[in-house]
């Protein structure tokens, strides 16, 4: 039986490395295989999805085009900063209610604040999150992209949405890049250029909130270590997230430096299917004794925040307040 499930975990990691399944689908083979068999490789995947992560989010940083981000960044500026407050702060006030355990309140207000799991794979190491947390709150996040996949056009067609309008809502409302292109080229050309240009420009925002984040826990750190003095327990250090640096890199080398594109194509590849053997990895890291425990309050959280999100920005859209 263990040698049957090492079989079955090494062929469904070298699938999902190939790409020839989709990241939510590797998410979900990953869970089914921890729920039933169990992961053979427990502490080596723990490890290697920590390492594979942080490069994969790296070499996502190839797919950056600054001039193109920043150009539809400096057009919508406040708006976009006020539109990421304010999800956090009901997000996690939501979490707060909801009494969400753990990380999966920040990940799941995150992903839905700046572009679902990209931000999630980002901020997660930096909160030292948990294979639970992480696997909850990117299918939390997967299921809601494939809902708004499917029911966003319609919406946008009954509300006689303008395609600037719908471009805009679908960069605001929907968390994946990949799902907002998706509606947005549904809904027509002008719409897709707007939806593809103004989810970028929020992309960018994952590294002052990762950094952000990162100087709030080594600055509690930093208090527990006095405490340790006084005779309390010690904490855990917290690194400084140096991938996230190593991002902005790629990012400004795929803008400004003369290199050949189907190298920089190549590394987003690789981050691409990276991110999706990673999504297989922390899925097969679930069990059923964690799942319990975890229970239904983040995806309930991430339902609410997503429905109050998208309220919220179709309104000022209609309304002429937010506009592209």
């Amino acid at each position: 039986m263990k040698l049957a499930a090492k079989i079955i975990f090494i062929l469904l990691f070298l699938i999902s490395f190939s790409g020839r399944i989709s990241p939510p689908l590797a998410l979900f083979a990953g869970i089914i295989l921890g729920l039933t068999l169990a992961n053979p490789f427990e502490s080596q995947s723990r490890t290697a999805a920590r390492v594979l992560l942080q490069a994969s989010v790296v070499a996502l940083g190839f797919g950056m085009n600054l001039h193109e981000v920043l150009k539809a960044g400096r057009s919508g500026f406040i708006y976009t900063a006020l539109g990421i407050s304010f999800a956090l702060i009901v997000g996690l006030t939501l979490g707060k209610l909801l009494r969400v355990r753990g990380n999966s309140s920040m990940l799941i207000s995150s992903g839905t604040a700046i572009c679902g799991g990209s931000a999630i794979a980002a901020i997660g190491p930096v909160l030292q999150a948990n294979d639970e947390e992480m696997a909850v709150s990117l299918g939390t996040v997967f299921i809601l992209n494939s809902v708004a996949l499917l029911i966003f056009p319609a919406i946008g067609n009954f509300l006689h949405l303008s395609q600037s309008q719908f471009g805009l809502w679908a960069a605001l409302a929907i968390h994946d890049t990949s799902s907002v292109v998706g509606a947005a080229a549904k809904y027509g050309p002008d719409s897709l250029v707007i939806a593809t240009t103004v989810k970028l420009a929020r992309a960018l925002w994952i590294v002052p909130l990762a950094l952000g984040i990162a100087a709030y826990k080594r600055s509690r750190n930093t208090e527990a270590e006095k405490r340790v003095s006084e005779g309390e327990p010690k904490g855990t250090r917290i690194a400084f997230p140096w991938f996230i640096v190593f991002f902005c890199f790629a990012a400004v080398a795929n803008t400004y430096l003369p290199a050949p594109g189907h190298y920089t194509n190549f590394f987003f590849m690789m981050g691409r299917l990276g991110l999706t053997a990673t999504l297989f990895l922390i899925g097969a890291g679930i069990s059923r004794t964690t799942l319990k425990k975890v229970g239904w309050r983040p995806l309930l959280q991430g339902i609410l925040l997503w429905v109050t999100v998208g309220l919220t920005s179709l309104y000022f859209i209609r309304s002429g307040i937010i506009s592209f």
